[in-house]
């Protein structure tokens, strides 16, 4: 897909786009800090729940994630007695009966960032999960999803030299299956084949949220990123969602579309200027009445949710997925 394909269908999405609510989440409990790049609510107890990444405005890779319980309408209050965890932009899962919370770490050396890493913390509280594996030197972005017969599928996120060497984009997509998640190291995380075809030269993406369906292919919500100019011919990040199927055995991929850009959420500001193009999507909720809630950051500061159609109501049903206490993986 060439990038001048990705501005036309970004153009055809945005001229027929269908977005039936948009609305900013509100954070309570963190005065003086943004709350953005949330993961998709789930329930604890009988509470609904999220995470988020907390993070003062004039800093940037020094943040943590912290659990937010749901107090009203767009409303989330920090957690008492949650725990804070050494992360950025958290996801999380049901893998085996437990909740998974994966999230970017970003290590320091003599006060400059070194490097990244995945981390990923497991259990049944997520005030106090338990932190047990890591990811490939310098690769964010590794989501998980149980798949039907209980395996794991692993979407991880290339990049680097090589890959644009290659294939000409930064980033890419990869998949594999686990048995278990005590296969989960960053050797095997690295040994992923790639999805070939979904980006072009310069354009990057990674999946955001996976989700199982009926018919044993997975739903995946992901990124698509591009180098755009601004309005003042500023260059800029252009960061969309967007919505694929894959089959887990073959590794084919279908119906790739975009789902949002940021003109479909509330108008907010930018953590810099080039990131006023950006929404980073948590995934997506379904509704009674067979919409969807797509949640995701915008611009780096800030949180929203969009009502839309489901990607996925032409492939199948999502399965649910819960925790022994209750949450469900949606």
């Amino acid at each position: 897909m060439q990038v001048n394909d990705t501005m036309e269908r970004r153009r055809r999405f945005e001229a027929t786009k269908q977005v039936y609510e948009s609305e900013k989440l509100r954070f309570i409990g963190v005065d003086g800090y943004d709350v953005y790049n949330v993961s998709i609510p789930f329930e604890s107890d009988g509470r609904r729940c999220l995470f988020g990444r907390v993070e003062r405005r004039e800093e940037w890779a020094r943040s943590w994630v912290r659990l937010f319980e749901n107090t009203g309408k767009d409303e989330w209050t920090l957690a008492p007695n949650s725990m804070i965890y050494p992360l950025e932009d958290p996801c999380v899962s049901v893998l085996g009966g437990e909740l998974l919370l994966g999230g970017t770490h970003v290590r320091y050396r003599q006060g400059a960032v070194d490097t990244l890493y995945a981390y990923f913390y497991r259990g049944t509280d997520p005030k106090d999960l338990v932190y047990f594996a890591t990811g490939p030197d310098g690769m964010k972005d590794i989501r998980l999803v149980e798949l039907a017969d209980g395996r794991i599928g692993v979407f991880t996120r290339p990049k680097g030299l090589e890959i644009a060497r290659r294939y000409g984009s930064l980033a890419m997509i990869g998949f594999t299956v686990f048995g278990s998640l005590d296969e989960l190291t960053p050797e095997t995380i690295e040994q992923a084949p790639y999805l070939t075809g979904l980006y072009d030269k310069d354009e990057w993406g990674g999946c955001n949220q996976a989700y199982l369906l009926d018919d044993g292919r997975i739903g995946v919500i992901g990124h698509h990123g591009y180098k755009n100019v601004s309005e003042d011919g500023e260059p800029i990040l252009s960061y969309m969602a967007v919505s694929f199927v894959l089959d887990p055995d073959s590794r084919e991929w279908t119906d790739y579309r975009i789902i949002a850009t940021r003109s479909c959420y509330p108008a907010g500001p930018a953590k810099r200027p080039r990131l006023i193009d950006c929404v980073f999507a948590a995934g997506i909720e379904l509704r009674a009445d067979g919409k969807t809630i797509l949640y995701g950051g915008i611009g780096d500061t800030e949180a929203g949710r969009i009502v839309i159609d489901n990607p996925f109501e032409p492939h199948g049903r999502i399965v649910s997925r819960t925790t022994d206490k209750g949450p469900p993986s949606r």
